[in-house]
């Protein structure tokens, strides 16, 4: 079939493109809410894995890690692969890559070969993420593209809220007899179908200056977010090693590098892999700095909620899932609703947005310390359907804000190094609120009272990192979220 063409606006089958580049839309969102999806859907799964394949701490915890560490580490090169090779290409070689290791996840024998399955799947997802982005960014134009990126914040915001949902109704269901296998078999029927949707609907782009891959410079950022990313993943539970901080140190030095091989790339007339003009976009800095923080904040919510639950408090996956109701409901509200906040608002609707998960916190607070041992999940649900209406708030509009001002030649490299932000930030975030909760504890925790301070103590960091965001967001150029 036929590569569907984008009409410029005008003539008179304009009725037609814009119709063929909405029907896209869900198609290429499908494959963001499979990978975001898959970072929380094995979370629940975990005990049930370990069970069933006799799987060590160790291997479990690669299950885990080798997915994001394989994920973070090639997006920077998936989003340029994109420029250069045809961004629809990439997103169907990655999605059918992605549909095909989600199979060998599911089908694993052993622990070693689902740990092996699960990097494959990380990589795969590198390779399509970024392609959404860049699709939306060079499909939509204005008001469209407002709407397309708000469309993309509800379903990054939606994968990450259901996912515990789901994994919990999959493995309590005991799909076919499947167990957690489920959780990632399910990935398969949705990839097969969104293939043959891509090939249909989906428009192809690419950079007409983009010109080879700069593999050096892959090699080199590809090295240095895995020296980040790395130990901030494994090193807490390892009791920061030597190796980690020595990582930790490292990871800058390769960035310093990175930067240099770049201008030495573009000095020569070559396509660099980022093209460091981007970091002389204001919008494009200062949004990337508030991705930093907002998706850190995020990533720790969502850790210490489903821990204090399910080990604090003795919930189910699926009771545990259930407590995520009411954030997911706020986040509905306001994301649908995000393009015309950010209209009337401006940048100021991120700092609304954030205002809202701060007053969550205060809310959130009180409620856990009263709860001690025994806390009814319910009460939970007005402190975090605030939360959700504050992140729904800022996701879609946040993301206008930082790739407002890219070029459409740039949107993949662009598209990559946001996606290696969110991941960088959701494991920093994970980290640091892994040291103030774990922390909290002690070394012989029990469920209920220790539990609630150490969900306390993690509750005010978020609440400092929100603050921060609102008051990044006042750095932001004041259009910089009408995605114009």
């Amino acid at each position: 079939m036929p590569t569907p063409r984008l009409v410029a606006a005008g003539s008179s089958a304009t009725a037609d493109g814009d119709r063929s580049r909405w029907a896209a839309l869900p198609v290429v969102l499908a494959g963001a809410f499979m990978t975001i999806l898959d970072f929380f859907i094995v979370n629940v799964a975990i005990p049930s894995i370990q069970s069933d394949l006799g799987a060590t701490a160790a291997q479990i915890q690669l299950v885990v890690a080798g997915y994001g560490l394989a994920y973070a580490v090639g997006l920077i090169t998936g989003g340029r692969l994109g420029d250069i090779a045809g961004r629809r290409r990439m997103f169907i070689i990655g999605l059918i890559a992605f549909t095909v290791t989600s199979a060998a996840c599911g089908l694993a024998p052993s622990a070693l070969m689902l740990v092996v399955a699960r990097i494959a799947q990380g990589l795969s997802s590198a390779l399509m993420f970024p392609q959404v982005l860049s699709i939306l960014n060079v499909t939509f134009e204005g008001e469209a593209r407002a709407r397309a990126f708000t469309a993309f914040g509800v379903t990054l915001g939606l994968a990450a809220v259901s996912g515990q949902l789901l994994g919990g109704l999959l493995i309590a269901g005991d799909v076919f007899g499947l167990g957690w296998r489920a959780c990632l078999l399910i990935n398969v029927p949705v990839g097969l179908v969104a293939v043959a949707a891509t090939r249909a609907l989906v428009p192809e782009s690419r950079s007409p200056t983009a010109g080879h891959l700069d593999l050096p410079g892959a090699v080199v950022a590809s090295a240095g977010a895995a020296l980040l990313v790395f130990p901030l993943v494994e090193g807490r539970q390892f009791g920061w090693p030597w190796w980690s901080l020595l990582s930790l140190v490292a990871a800058p030095l390769a960035l310093l590098a990175f930067v240099m091989l770049e201008r030495r790339v573009a000095a020569t007339g070559r396509s660099p892999l980022v093209e460091l003009a981007l970091f002389r976009q204001r919008a494009f800095v200062v949004g990337t700095a508030v991705v930093l923080v907002f998706y850190g904040g995020l990533a720790s919510l969502f850790l210490v909620l489903a821990v204090y639950l399910q080990e604090g408090q003795g919930f189910g996956a699926l009771t545990a899932g259930l407590a995520f109701l009411p954030l997911g409901c706020g986040f509905f509200i306001t994301s649908v609703n995000a393009q015309r906040l950010a209209r009337r608002f401006g940048r100021q609707a991120l700092a609304l947005g954030a205002g809202l998960m701060g007053l969550s916190y205060l809310v959130l607070i009180p409620v856990v310390n009263a709860g001690g041992d025994r806390i009814n999940g319910w009460a939970l649900a007005p402190g975090l359907l605030l939360n959700g209406l504050g992140e729904g708030a800022v996701m879609g509009p946040l993301i206008a804000a930082v790739l407002a001002g890219v070029r459409a030649e740039d949107a993949g490299a662009a598209s990559g190094v946001l996606a290696t932000v969110q991941q960088i930030a959701g494991a920093l975030g994970v980290a640091v609120i892994g040291l103030i909760f774990y922390g909290s504890l002690g070394r012989r925790p029990h469920a209920g009272v220790p539990y609630a301070r150490a969900f306390d103590h993690s509750l005010m960091y978020t609440l400092v990192l929100v603050l921060v965001v609102a008051a990044l967001v006042q750095l932001l150029p004041r259009n910089a979220t009408n995605a114009s």
